[in-house]
């Protein structure tokens, strides 16, 4: 699943309009037009040619500074404290820590505790525990971190979607 997939699923199923992805986009410090958020939201597999005119790919940073953007349209911006970097570090570091980083920011944005994951995968059929719950949102490199694959990841996106549009 690459990210213009995971971009696609979450705004199909928080059921986000396009001026406000632009604006989740702007607070996550990416200004976009009307014209390239269509592009985004497209599937690179609905093209022959990868790099067509009619699509445009969402890299890892695009795609965190969406999430970035989208925990401050749900919760407002937040005041730095005191010695605080003002930019947060990147936490996608590499292709297979982005479906980790997205359950982070969705539980973040959306408010979700451990128990709300499992309704939401338990939702799509999948029964998961509380402490799988809690490695899947440890820091990579924790001795009991595990990856959010893409399976499960399409289970949580189909989870939420299933929750918030019914």
């Amino acid at each position: 699943m690459d990210n213009n997939d995971i971009l696609i699923r979450l705004r199909y199923a928080l059921d986000i309009k396009d001026q406000d992805m632009i604006e989740i986009f702007k607070l996550g410090g990416v200004d976009l037009t009307r014209e390239e958020l269509s592009k985004l939201l497209t599937r690179s597999d609905d093209f022959e040619d990868e790099d067509s005119e009619e699509h445009l790919k969402c890299t890892n940073s695009t795609l965190e500074s969406f999430l970035n953007g989208f925990i401050t349209f749900e919760r407002g911006p937040q005041e730095p404290k005191p010695g605080q970097p003002n930019k947060p570090d990147r936490s996608i570091k590499n292709q297979s820590s982005v479906n980790n980083v997205m359950l982070k920011k969705v539980k973040i944005a959306l408010k979700l505790t451990s128990e709300d994951i499992i309704d939401i995968l338990g939702e799509a059929g999948v029964k998961i525990t509380k402490g799988e719950v809690s490695a899947l949102l440890r820091k990579e490199g924790h001795k009991n971190y595990k990856q959010f694959g893409d399976q499960y990841a399409r289970n949580f996106l189909k989870g939420l979607t299933i929750k918030y549009r019914g």
